[in-house]
């Protein structure tokens, strides 16, 4: 082929104007400043304080971390924000509610119609959804989000899944903290959602004011589905899925429930727990479980409870962190962690009594 049969070729690329580059070329600086700016903590409390999202779920993130210098400015960010609360909350007592159940009872379908009825009328509401980790790979879906797509949308509510990496039950290890950094946001209600029935609840049930219990009705034997000592818990126990077909059974597992409660000797509060029904796909009864959870808020500050409740929560705050330091100060030192690791294996291999293990490992330290 001759010089100019080449030039006229279709094969050949004629030149042209050069795409633009599917990258915004601002980006990169963007990123790059973002990653530079370090906040202080008196910027996160005045961030977290102007409501804005992202100040705070980085300083939720510092408070979940088991880095010790981002621990130490996560307690300098909780400090500053218990003492000086914020102005907007002033005069309005917000609101603390655990909510747990069986598996598959729909509590994030729940959490979200009860969540949009609440963001209607003015709340602001922040759900801390406690995502279990797997026990061999410590990961976890935190899938909540995906889950409550409607009230993830919403303005006024704010959602955080967290993993649980392996703390009691599922249960948050930093989740207290995390409460008082969303109130501290302007959230008046807080959602605290358990993986499910469990030891999980013990440690959630003293960590809010009013807890919910979701149950199902013809799932099987409703009073032997559950451990009674969940049901003591309880300042509420609501039959979810409470539509079509199964409204009838609902209202029955109601009666079954309403009579069982006689029996339970009464809270130390002195609120007389109720049972209600619900359905989250026609929001019917939304509006009455708020009712309730709104009534006991009143009994108990009616009766100056709620100050009480709050300062025992307060006090296993207290005793769980000496717990946690004393922990932490031991693995520090070297030669600790490795007579821990030998301890480890000779239990594992059968060669030493774990009880006595522990009181000789004491000894050493």
């Amino acid at each position: 082929m001759t010089k100019n049969n080449e030039e006229r070729s279709a094969l050949n690329v004629m030149p042209g104007i050069d795409p633009p580059s599917p990258v915004n070329p601002a980006l990169g600086h963007h990123l790059k400043s973002r990653r530079s700016k370090t906040l202080s903590a008196e910027e996160m409390v005045t961030g977290i304080r102007a409501g804005n999202r992202i100040i705070l779920s980085q300083a939720i993130t510092l408070v979940e971390s088991s880095l010790h210098r981002h621990q130490e400015k996560a307690q300098e960010v909780i400090a500053e924000c218990l003492r000086l609360p914020d102005p907007r909350n002033a005069s309005r007592e917000t609101i603390r509610v655990g909510i747990t159940g069986v598996p598959g009872v729909g509590k994030s379908t729940f959490i979200e119609a009860l969540g949009k009825y609440l963001t209607g009328r003015g709340h602001r509401l922040a759900v801390l959804a406690i995502d279990p980790s797997s026990t061999l790979t410590k990961g976890s879906i935190l899938g909540d989000k995906t889950r409550m797509e409607e009230l993830a949308n919403d303005p006024n509510a704010f959602i955080r899944p967290s993993p649980s990496a392996g703390s009691l039950g599922g249960v948050a290890r930093k989740t207290r903290e995390t409460i008082i950094l969303c109130e501290s946001a302007g959230f008046d209600v807080i959602f605290v959602e358990t993986v499910g029935v469990g030891q999980s609840e013990t440690a959630v049930r003293s960590m809010v004011d009013f807890f919910l219990l979701l149950m199902l009705a013809g799932a099987g034997d409703e009073l032997q589905g559950i451990k009674r000592g969940i049901i003591e818990m309880a300042d509420a126990i609501v039959i979810h899925k409470a539509d079509g077909d199964n409204l009838n059974r609902a209202n029955a597992a109601k009666t079954e429930y309403e009579h069982a409660l006689h029996y339970f000797p009464p809270a130390e509060t002195g609120w007389q727990p109720e049972v209600d029904i619900c359905s989250s796909k026609s929001r019917e009864g939304i509006d009455r479980v708020w009712e309730i959870i709104s009534r006991h808020h009143q009994h108990l500050s009616e009766k100056g409870l709620l100050t009480e409740l709050r300062n025992r929560s307060n006090l296993e705050v207290f005793y769980a962190t000496i717990e946690e330091e004393l922990k932490k100060r031991y693995l520090s030192h070297k030669e600790n962690r490795t007579l821990l690791k030998k301890f480890e294996s000779e239990i594992l291999n059968g060669l030493k009594n774990p009880y006595l293990a522990a009181q000789e490992l004491l000894r050493l330290a």
